[in-house]
């Protein structure tokens, strides 16, 4: 409760879910660092919330389910971060896919 009134987040939290410091591909995680980065929407112009990889003109790049992407995308976490293994990187990806904006239900 203390760290709530004063409005801040516990440090675990942070780590867990990243989404507040930085902007992160609504569908993948990825995280939107630079203007390359972004997908396109229809009409070409950068898209706000998806990356280069999973939205391209207006339009998912594949169909997968969410399950589908935590496997596809937990190794390139794993890699990114020394010292986590898949399963760390999976059961990361479990606890802040939902709540991105493709998965949400």
């Amino acid at each position: 409760a203390y760290a709530r009134d004063r409005g801040t987040v516990p440090a675990q939290n942070k780590e867990v879910f990243p989404m507040e410091e930085r902007k992160f591909c609504q569908c993948c995680a990825m995280p939107l660092d630079k203007p390359e980065d972004q997908g396109t929407e229809a009409d070409g112009s950068p898209s706000a919330d998806y990356c280069s990889y999973c939205y391209k003109d207006g339009k998912f790049a594949g169909e997968m389910t969410m399950e589908q992407m935590i496997d596809f995308c937990a190794p390139m976490m794993a890699q990114a971060n020394p010292g986590m293994t898949e399963e760390q990187a999976k059961a990361r990806m479990h606890q802040f896919f939902p709540m991105l904006k493709r998965w949400k239900r």
